[in-house]
């Protein structure tokens, strides 16, 4: 069964809408992609219009951006410590936007979208 973003069969109050036509392709959704913490894996996915997206399944680098000099340093993620999505992303090490990560650097925040933009890009929170 396709993931539709179409509008719902039932209202807040719990009406049935009448339907007035079928699902429509540009209505398609896809399931997420839990970023794992692991060895770089990336899948490219095509969208509608032919636009590709890169697609990042598992990585252990970030860009992490500090914000007192002003440079941004490739580096390693060594852990996952807070996620606001999901608790229980913490446990499975799944990297999204908000995360918490500690990398080299120290503790940093993801502000890049991994799957959807296919990288990851942090700022840093707490210096080692």
């Amino acid at each position: 069964m396709a993931i539709s973003q179409h509008k719902a069969r039932r209202s807040p109050s719990g009406a049935r809408y009448k339907a007035s036509r079928k699902k429509k392709q540009y209505e398609l959704g896809s399931s997420p992609t839990l970023t794992k913490l692991g060895e770089r894996r990336k899948r490219r996915s095509r969208m509608l219009g032919g636009e590709k997206k890169t697609r990042l399944l598992s990585v252990n680098i970030a860009n992490v951006f500090n914000p007192k000099t002003g440079k941004s340093v490739k580096t390693k993620i060594m852990n996952v410590v807070g996620n606001p999505a999901n608790r229980h992303f913490v446990r499975r090490n799944i990297i999204t936007k908000g995360s918490i990560i500690v990398t080299e650097q120290g503790k940093a925040r993801v502000t890049s979208r991994p799957g959807q933009e296919g990288t990851i890009n942090a700022v840093l929170t707490e210096e080692k």
